[in-house]
């Protein structure tokens, strides 16, 4: 579908954690998207770097970036040093 301006967006009041290591980047995309979905804050991002890198366009993108500011914890496989722009992009977050 086009038209995204009928699509609703998915709300997750109760949203703690959320793994998504082995999943693909549309479904990453889907839940840090701020027009695709809602979710409260502190929540745990369980997550693989480089796939993270994609969706977000290399830590720039603004779509993401809301729902970015929400993580509180973020657990990253494959990746020991983070760049500076992943650790401003996850303002509130402990990046294990």
């Amino acid at each position: 579908m086009n038209d995204k301006a009928n699509l609703s967006i998915a709300k997750y009041y109760n949203l703690i954690e959320l793994h998504i290591g082995r999943a693909h980047d549309d479904y990453i995309d889907e839940f840090l998207c701020n027009t695709k979905t809602y979710f409260q804050n502190n929540i745990l991002l369980d997550t693989h770097y480089e796939a993270l890198q994609r969706v977000t366009y290399d830590f720039t993108r603004d779509d993401t970036r809301i729902n970015c500011t929400k993580v509180n914890e973020l657990c990253l496989f494959l990746k020991i040093e983070y760049p500076k722009s992943c650790k401003d992009y996850f303002p509130f977050a402990i990046i294990e």
